[in-house]
């Protein structure tokens, strides 16, 4: 396998999923925007965009990979054997989730979201649109089932294609939104369902020359299925501790008018870089790794555990670096339209510009407890995710009444730095992990490359101003093209410093 371009490959199809998502979202805030029938919509496609993220962004992968490659390893057969007893368990329990989650819906809202029980018509809504999203979980969740045996056999196209198939089913029907009215997020809601449905199909195309399931109702829990299940409840939530502390925010906001709105879309801009410098190199990194860890081959599994580490922070760093600089200007341009106003704006602004301290973070806590998952052990970074979640509820409950919607940000930002650290810790400690002797000076390249691709990217936003305000027709264009510009400058500067070789990219891992 090769690092860069497997990583290459699932980003180019995340990117993809990004700005189908992105253009999705410019959509919903055009005949949305921050209000109240928004924040309804937003609780009920958190929860199961919440999953599809916990489960399709690495959280499934961490759990079924390593266990599903030791079994390959042995024979196909046994390998079949385990993923059909994995497939049938995951199947009918998610049935029986959504089945009593369903009955209960209006007790599970009102948890997800309590500071809707003061507005009982916002609620009304939020219970209803849920019911009808809810199911997705059940599509997507063996949707990733599917993914993570594609991913298995180092098939990564397919799987990070797949989430395309939702943004597009969205845009679909929000184009007809002036049309639907108030119908609209109706409409909105049984489309997330639908294209759940039509994800699961589109991966049994492709996964089935791999794998084609047997649906029982008879299975044997043997060792090895309990020892898989041991550690999928706790990679779902120490993988996906990122999307956790964003739900815990989603609640608290939940009791501040318009707040969810608004950290949605601080979330979705800052998302774009996270799914490539975290979410795709952990997710490509764990099946060779897994590998190399059961061949005890050590020179590899260095080698690569130092490259991903350098790639996610030479793709978190400047990216984390220009949504600080230009947070409102890049939220005013991607969202600042119709039903969107300025107010909007800049609270989206706000709430971005503390998410994108807490980047490079984000990304690192994907790659660093990637490494973990390659030695089966989904447990600590369970406890210490138990630890950031804590940290991140405490900070956020805490202030949350004096400074308002804007603490939940910074707590997840601080919470995921904390939480990054004791990850590295442990991994030094245990000697699971070393950095390489040139690291330090290749950092400080990373560093150095990063700052000034920065402050070119400062002086640009400065000199274009006027064509990024608010009201301007062609903010959009305008800084698409200072990114682009600003990117092919870094690169360029990278490839002069030795930051980045272009000599990795054929290197075999």
């Amino acid at each position: 396998m090769n690092l860069i371009k497997s990583t290459g490959t699932f980003s180019f199809f995340t990117l993809i999923s990004r700005l189908t998502g992105y253009l999705r979202d410019i959509l919903i805030a055009i005949f949305l925007g921050a209000g109240p029938i928004a924040d309804a919509f937003f609780v009920a496609f958190r929860i199961p965009n919440t999953f599809r993220r916990l489960f399709s962004e690495g959280t499934f992968n961490a759990a079924f990979v390593p266990s599903y490659s030791s079994e390959l390893n042995k024979s196909k057969k046994n390998a079949e054997l385990f993923a059909n007893n994995i497939f049938n368990i995951l199947f009918l329990s998610l049935l029986g989730i959504v089945l009593i989650i369903e009955i209960f819906m209006p007790l599970f809202v009102t948890l997800i979201a309590p500071g809707f029980i003061q507005d009982s018509k916002k609620l009304e809504i939020a219970i209803n649109l849920t019911r009808i999203t809810f199911p997705f979980l059940l599509f997507i969740s063996l949707s990733s089932f599917f993914s993570a045996i594609l991913n298995s056999h180092n098939k990564f196209a397919a799987a990070s294609a797949a989430p395309i198939i939702l943004n597009i089913i969205l845009i679909l029907v929000l184009l007809f939104g002036k049309y639907l009215s108030d119908q609209l997020v109706y409409y909105m809601s049984y489309a997330v369902t639908f294209a759940g449905f039509i994800q699961l199909i589109f991966l049994f195309f492709f996964v089935k020359k791999y794998f084609i399931p047997k649906i029982f109702f008879t299975f044997k829990n043997n060792k090895k299925i309990k020892s898989f299940f041991k550690k999928l409840f706790p990679s779902i939530f120490s993988s996906g501790v990122t999307q956790i502390n964003i739900l815990v925010g989603t609640i608290i906001a939940s009791f501040q008018a318009n707040a969810v709105s608004y950290l949605y879309y601080a979330d979705r801009i800052y998302q774009i870089n996270l799914a490539i410098a975290g979410i795709a190199i952990g997710t490509v990194l764990l099946p060779s790794l897994s590998k190399y860890i059961d061949s005890k081959n050590n020179t590899k599994i260095d080698f690569i555990q130092n490259k991903s580490l350098e790639l996610s922070l030479f793709l978190s760093l400047p990216a984390g670096a220009a949504l600080l600089i230009a947070s409102e200007e890049i939220t005013s341009a991607l969202f600042g339209y119709g039903s969107f106003d300025m107010k909007s704006v800049n609270n989206s602004a706000r709430a971005l510009f503390y998410f994108a301290l807490g980047l490079p973070a984000f990304a690192l806590i994907k790659v660093f407890s990637s490494f973990l998952f390659a030695r089966h052990n989904t447990k600590t970074p369970f406890h210490f995710s138990i630890f950031s979640v804590l940290l991140n509820i405490f900070i956020s409950v805490y202030f949350f009444n004096k400074i308002g919607f804007i603490i939940i940000p910074i707590a997840t930002t601080i919470s995921s730095w904390f939480n990054t650290i004791l990850l590295l810790f442990y991994l030094l400690y245990k000697k699971y992990f070393s950095l390489h002797k040139n690291f330090p000076i290749k950092f400080l390249n990373i560093l150095f490359v990063s700052f000034l691709s920065s402050f070119i990217f400062y002086n640009l936003i400065k000199i274009f101003n006027d064509y990024l305000i608010y009201e301007s027709e062609y903010k959009l264009l305008v800084i698409v093209l200072l990114v682009i510009i600003t990117f092919l400058i870094y690169i360029i500067i990278s490839i002069a410093t030795k930051a980045f070789k272009i000599s990795d990219i054929k290197l075999k891992y």
